[in-house]
C-alpha cells in the first residue's frame, strides 16, 4: 500500500513538473538559443548568470533622511536570456524585428498574451558595431502593473524614464584599474549619462543605450574591451526610487557577465529580414 501510494505521488510530482516545465518552456528556450551562453554563476567562462539581487545595493526605505542602503532581494522580473551579436550598423528596437528569437518564442507560446518583456541593448560603437542584450520577463501572475514604479517607467514619457533609468555595477574579477574606474560610477543614471532610446511596443519595451554617446563611458568600455576575457562584472537595472513611497529600490533584473570572448559575437545584418525570411537570430547554443 505504501509503494502504491509512493509511486501515485512519484507520477503526481512528474505530471506537476511536466506542467510546470510547458509554462516556461518558451523561456527555456530564449536562453538556452542566446548568442552568449547561459553558464555557472560562479565557474562559468565566455557566458552569462543571473546573480541574487541581495549582490547589489540599492537605496534603502530611510535614503531620504539618512541615505541608507540595502541589499536589493529578488529582482522583479526573470531573466530571458542575452544576446552577444555584431553588425555592420548600429541596431536599434530589436524586439520590433522579425528574426528576434526572444519575441518569437514567446509569441509561439501561450503566455505571448500575459507576459510583458524590458530589453536592455548596450550599443558599442566601433569599426564593427557590437551590442550586448539582456532580456527580461514578467514573472507569472505578476503583471508589469503590480510594481507601481516599474509601470511608470515602462508607459511613461522618455522624459521620465531618463531620470529615472538606472543602473548598479560591480567589477566582481578584473585588472585594479577597470575595478577603480568603474568604481566610480557604481550606480549611474544611464538616462542622463548616456543617450537612450526607448521603443514600446505591445508586449515590450526596448531600452537601446548608445555607449559611444559619452566620452566617459566610452573611455572605460575600451578599458574593459581591452581585457573583457579576464573580467566578470555583475550589472543591475532599475528604475531610481526617489521618494519613500517608491523606496526601498528594486531591480528589474540584473545579469553576470563572466569574461566574454569579443570573437563569440554572432553576426546579425542591420537591414531587418524580409516577411517570407524564416532566419532567426541566433543559432543554436551548440555551435559555439
Amino acid at each position: 500500500m505504501c509503494s502504491s501510494k509512493h509511486m501515485q505521488m512519484h507520477h503526481n510530482h512528474q505530471r506537476s513538473s511536466t506542467a510546470a516545465s510547458a509554462m516556461g518552456d518558451w523561456r527555456e528556450e530564449a536562453i538556452n538559443r542566446g548568442s552568449l551562453k547561459h553558464v555557472d554563476l560562479n565557474t562559468g567562462s565566455n557566458g552569462w548568470a543571473a546573480p541574487p539581487g541581495d549582490h547589489f545595493s540599492v537605496r534603502g526605505p530611510n535614503y531620504p533622511t539618512k541615505k541608507g542602503k540595502t541589499p536589493a532581494g529578488e529582482w522583479l522580473l526573470d531573466p530571458a536570456g542575452v544576446d552577444w551579436i555584431r553588425s555592420n550598423g548600429r541596431l536599434d528596437n530589436l524586439l520590433a524585428r522579425r528574426d528576434n528569437r526572444v519575441m518569437n518564442a514567446l509569441r509561439a507560446s501561450k503566455k505571448s498574451s500575459e507576459t510583458f518583456i524590458v530589453a536592455v541593448n548596450l550599443q558599442i560603437p566601433g569599426r564593427e558595431h557590437h551590442s550586448v542584450v539582456f532580456y527580461f520577463s514578467s514573472k507569472e501572475g505578476e503583471p508589469i502593473s503590480s510594481n507601481p514604479l516599474l509601470n511608470n517607467f515602462v508607459n511613461g514619457s522618455d522624459e521620465y524614464r531618463d531620470s529615472r533609468f538606472k543602473i548598479v555595477n560591480k567589477i566582481v574579477k578584473g585588472p585594479r584599474i577597470l575595478k577603480t574606474a568603474v568604481g566610480r560610477y557604481s550606480a549611474c543614471l544611464l538616462g542622463k549619462a548616456v543617450s537612450c532610446c526607448y521603443h514600446r511596443g505591445a508586449d515590450y519595451l526596448e531600452i537601446d543605450v548608445d555607449i559611444g554617446s559619452s566620452t566617459v563611458a566610452s573611455a572605460i568600455l575600451r578599458l574593459a574591451l581591452g581585457c573583457v576575457k579576464a573580467v566578470t562584472v555583475d550589472l543591475g537595472f532599475l528604475v531610481e526610487g526617489q521618494t519613500e513611497e517608491e523606496l526601498p529600490e528594486k531591480l528589474f533584473g540584473a545579469v553576470r557577465i563572466c569574461q566574454m570572448e569579443m570573437s563569440s559575437a554572432m553576426f546579425v545584418d542591420v537591414a531587418a529580414p524580409t516577411a517570407t525570411s524564416n532566419k532567426v537570430f541566433p543559432v543554436d547554443s551548440d555551435e559555439h
